[in-house]
């Protein structure tokens, strides 16, 4: 939360313009003129099951404020060819969705109640979602989509996640329909929403039996060139439509340019948030209240080429990566590394994009283009002006200042807080626990532990 509960209400309160004779109910207050609804926008983290490992492990979900965030989506789960569904690091899926290990109990696996990510999260109310792809897992998504069997098999396998895991809906990561480079076909734009439509069947069916509703999103590209392969007039059983309006521009580009820019660029390719968002409302006739706008905890940086400093829209850059000055992370370099270098850049502001840059100083030639708090708060407030549903985060372990070198402490949490500040994420009801534990009794005879231990796999499987 804000500086305190008392200024947050204050805010809340200020929001919603709630008289001093309002009546205040858990989701609305009534006037004699009208009911108004609070106009809280979602922000939605992806938390990455691998940055667990690294810092420490200071990026794990007791050291979290699930209070700043609405969803959190666990990134990720695949599929392979047939439609089943499977994380992709046991150990870390285990730990994160199970709980803290109790290697003291004869029966193993055991976990500490009330220690996973989804416990964790749901006690701050936040919700949390599985989400299936991924850049580098979306390959085998054409092949299931385009089969019915495989279809209804992925969709039943969902709805496991959701009743094993106890998650709150599905995300789905598919980068992206037709896309060649991922063994994509011109098929996937009439078999992507036939393959949506078998998810929400499913999880919906379950979600009655259970008397639950379970979210179904999916992210897409923002560039004008992806949009054009998703059938978006048959998505309308859709919760959410989370545009990933990051990785504009990177080392493939023409010129050195913004990964995430709020505004067209005055040059270069001319992606944005505002032209994205756009787009889908004019053209595509996508509802503004189910789409939400990416927002990077992350920048990419660029070399430049000997001779020729590399600033803003200079084509002079060797199209690498700067990984002497950064230790890079997936895809680009998270807000954090950023900070600790910073002073060897000049630090600068394009006026017309609304977003940092760094330009090296001296024979530093790297061009850094990344989000700070002032840009990201630009970004949240544009989509209050807009009436989008909210934001989404890759990823949220990028705002994660340590207090010291491995302290395992969070000090600070800057840019989640600016978008909190405009968003007014509000303090929610503890969401209820959907999963129980499994209790096994230790069986003492000959090769107990063994048996005990198989005992308690089938029972973490079995349905409910």
């Amino acid at each position: 939360m804000r500086k305190t509960l008392k200024l947050v209400l204050i805010s809340v309160l200020a929001c919603i313009g709630i008289s001093a004779n309002a009546q205040v109910q858990d989701k609305e207050h009534v006037t004699q003129e009208m009911v108004v609804k609070p106009k809280y926008k979602n922000i939605i983290g992806y938390y990455t099951s691998w940055e667990g490992y690294k810092r420490g492990g200071l990026f794990n979900p007791a050291n979290i404020d699930f209070t700043k965030y609405t969803i959190i989506n666990y990134s990720f789960f695949q599929t392979d060819k047939n439609g089943n569904i499977f994380g992709t690091d046991a150990w870390a899926d285990s730990i994160l969705l199970r709980g803290k290990m109790d290697f003291g109990n004869p029966i193993q696996p055991a976990y500490y109640p009330n220690t996973s990510l989804v416990d964790v999260a749901h006690v701050a109310g936040a919700k949390v979602m599985v989400s299936i792809g991924g850049w580098t897992l979306s390959e085998t998504f054409p092949v299931v989509a385009a089969d019915p069997a495989k279809r209804a098999n992925f969709a039943h396998n969902c709805v496991e996640a959701l009743r094993i895991y106890g998650f709150d809906g599905i995300d789905i990561d598919w980068e992206y329909p037709c896309y060649a480079e991922h063994k994509g076909t011109p098929d996937d734009k009439k078999n992507y929403p036939l393959f949506m439509k078998a998810i929400r069947d499913s999880i919906d069916a379950y979600g009655e039996k259970i008397g639950y509703k379970f979210l179904l999103t999916a992210a897409y590209g923002a560039p004008a060139s992806l949009n054009t392969s998703i059938e978006w007039e048959n998505l309308g059983f859709m919760d959410y439509f989370n545009m990933m309006t990051y990785d504009f521009n990177g080392g493939w580009s023409e010129d050195a340019n913004h990964n995430s820019p709020l505004f067209a660029p005055a040059s270069g390719d001319t992606n944005a948030l505002s032209n994205c968002q756009l787009r889908l409302r004019n053209t595509y006739k996508v509802p503004k209240e189910k789409i939400n706008m990416g927002v990077g905890f992350y920048g990419r940086s660029l070399l430049g080429k000997p001779g020729i400093k590399l600033d803003l829209y200079g084509k002079q850059h060797a199209g690498l990566i700067d990984t002497v000055t950064f230790v890079p992370d997936l895809g680009g370099t998270l807000y954090y590394n950023i900070l600790k270098y910073k002073d060897k850049f000049d630090e600068k502001w394009d006026n017309k994009a609304q977003v940092p840059y760094l330009v090296g100083k001296g024979d530093l030639n790297t061009f850094v283009s990344y989000d700070d708090p002032k840009s990201v708060k630009l970004k949240a407030e544009y989509v209050k002006q807009q009436e989008l549903a909210g934001v989404i985060i890759w990823e949220i372990s990028g705002d994660f200042i340590e207090k010291g070198e491995g302290s395992g402490v969070v000090a600070a949490t800057p840019l989640i807080d600016a978008l909190n500040e405009v968003l007014l994420t509000p303090r929610r009801k503890a969401i209820p626990k959907r999963w129980k534990q499994p209790i096994t009794k230790p069986v003492r005879e000959k090769g107990w532990r063994k048996e005990a231990i198989k005992q308690n796999i089938r029972n973490i499987h079995k349905k409910d």
